[in-house]
């Protein structure tokens, strides 16, 4: 049978990518649902190529416009709650959750609860609420096959393990400040930060990577997905992006994925997944590949993996504090309100000056959300 698929976030870099992938596998999928944020152009596109049989717009705006234009045989729902409410109904027994930030969250912990199984590419749902989601998956038996390049590896390399994982090694291809001074980074422009190397991702996520956020993200990530201690998680600077991340054993056996960086082999692994299905893209030819590179991560320039690091171990809501902090200091920057190394001074003033709670539950999580966003806009309304 075809896995039916709802994709939230079907208009950004991972969605559209899943599209692609979908379209040259008829055999195998077919789109239930379509979910975006604000793009209804591409949207109204997307379902009508796609057949989708819902349609979400989380922009009220755009409403009307779509109602006029989408054939009535598909539903549309909009509004800032209309994806975890249309989720809940809709037919799919996969949902690809690629929404950007804590947004995410609502949709995935929906899906959980309403039987879907989940190919996850929102790293911030596991950072925000982890332990939560987690359990919960585990009590309605939902299954939780990362997209993340890095956490797709890791998921490759156990498969088949029955042995102790003595350690998770979590690559990063750097972004586009690897090796820069603290000089250059107190100059570093948006266009700049913007310029990834290796990937072609959305503005939010590129940014997380050129500050190494986004690996201290997906570190917290890795440690609720595969309960794993921080402590057993090392970072791995590896420019070139071959090596997608590795797992050691307790006989100091490693195991490592690796392909040409592209991330419709992530997608359609996690949606084929149990099985493998043909993908093409460029293969790697061993003899003929630059040679690889493998570097310690730079802590004291990048002090975003500090933090992150500071806040898994402390648990509790404070990765949710992190994120939350972060998303803001980085629309800032984006905006050009604030520098680039002031992101990372906006989060740590934030998460020290928030009470930590150690268990919190969902509600507490989505105050704690909102509190430290609030935190964050007044205090960088005082930068400058």
């Amino acid at each position: 049978m075809k896995k039916r698929i709802a994709i939230l976030g079907s208009t950004g870099s991972i969605g559209t990518q899943a599209l692609d992938v979908i379209s040259k596998h008829p055999d195998l999928f077919e789109v239930e649902m379509l979910a975006a944020n604000s793009n209804a152009d591409l949207l109204l596109e997307q379902c009508i190529k796609f057949g989708a049989k819902i349609a979400v717009i989380s922009e009220q705006a755009h409403y009307e416009k779509l109602k006029r234009n989408l054939p009535p045989s598909i539903d549309l729902y909009s509004g800032s709650g209309a994806v975890a409410e249309a989720v809940k109904i809709c037919n799919a027994n996969l949902v690809l959750a690629a929404m950007v930030g804590f947004s995410g969250l609502e949709p995935t912990i929906a899906a959980i609860k309403s039987g879907k199984s989940i190919a996850l590419a929102n790293k911030e749902t596991l950072v925000a609420a982890g332990v939560i989601v987690m359990n919960l998956a585990n009590e309605y038996k939902i299954s939780i096959i990362p997209v993340d390049s890095e956490h797709s590896a890791i998921f490759q390399c156990l498969q088949g393990e029955r042995g102790a994982v003595e350690k998770l090694l979590l690559t990063a291809s750097g972004g586009p400040f690897f090796g820069k001074s603290s000089n250059e980074l107190a100059s570093a422009s948006v266009g700049q930060a913007l310029n990834h190397p290796r990937w072609n991702m959305g503005p939010k996520v590129s940014i997380d990577s050129a500050t190494m956020m986004n690996k201290g993200l997906e570190m917290i990530e890795a440690s609720r997905l595969f309960d794993v201690n921080p402590d057993k998680i090392e970072i791995v600077i590896h420019p070139q992006s071959i090596v997608h991340s590795m797992v050691q054993f307790s006989d100091g056996s490693v195991k490592a994925q690796m392909s040409h960086p592209d991330m419709k082999l992530p997608i359609l692994y996690a949606l084929s997944f149990p099985d493998r299905a043909p993908l093409e893209i460029k293969r790697l030819e061993f003899c003929n590949m630059e040679p690889l590179s493998f570097h310690k991560p730079d802590f004291e320039n990048f002090p975003c993996l500090n933090i992150a690091y500071y806040a898994a171990k402390q648990g509790g809501n404070y990765p949710c504090v992190m994120n939350a902090a972060n998303e803001v200091a980085v629309k800032s920057f984006l905006s050009r309100s604030i520098s680039f190394t002031e992101i990372a001074y906006v989060i740590d003033n934030v998460l020290s000056g928030t009470k930590f709670v150690a268990n919190p539950d969902i509600e507490e999580i989505f105050h704690t959300d909102k509190e430290a966003r609030e935190k964050a806009s007044k205090l960088i309304k005082t930068i400058h």
